[in-house]
């Protein structure tokens, strides 16, 4: 077969190497480029906030990737500073606790680069706020943070399993 055989196996073995800049930085610039061409300083603010974000974990991470790994390892089975328990209190067991299904909606768009549509929730909490006022969409926002509380409270598992 020949050298497109060879192409697709390197492809095909290095799949996590490819996607990774796809999705650290492919996607979010196009996203950023879309923000760009809408109206919504939401839009603009969160992807700004993204590449601050993604600049400032990488530089630390490329300065401290080798002491950090040797801290991890060394914290990992020193067992008086009880760092495992805590990663897994605070961090692991959250998830087994409570367990929620929580979707993102990514709203549709005409084009590439285009206008986007008019089920854009950031375009739609601004434009509530634009013809209402703050203070109602105040109001929405703390009627479904109720909402949520009480739903959240009546279906905890698991309470207080497992304390150590």
């Amino acid at each position: 077969m020949g050298s497109g055989d060879n192409v697709f196996t390197v492809v095909a073995k290095n799949i996590d190497v490819l996607a990774m800049p796809l999705v650290s930085l492919v996607f979010p610039l196009y996203c950023s480029i879309k923000a760009i061409e809408t109206k919504s300083l939401a839009d603009d603010q969160q992807w700004l906030t993204y590449f601050v974000l993604y600049s400032l974990i990488t530089l630390f991470e490329l300065t401290f990737s080798k002491v950090l790994e040797c801290w991890w390892a060394c914290a990992g089975w020193y067992c008086h500073t009880s760092m495992v328990q805590h990663v897994y209190q605070h961090f692991i067991r959250p998830f087994y606790r409570n367990p929620q299904v929580k979707l993102w909606y990514i709203p549709g768009q005409k084009g590439i680069f285009g206008k986007p549509d008019d089920d854009d929730i950031l375009t739609a909490a601004e434009k509530y706020v634009q013809q209402n006022g703050p203070e109602a969409f105040e109001r929405i926002i703390a009627r479904a943070d109720r909402e949520a509380r009480s739903r959240r409270s009546s279906y905890t598992i698991f309470h207080n399993d497992y304390e150590y």
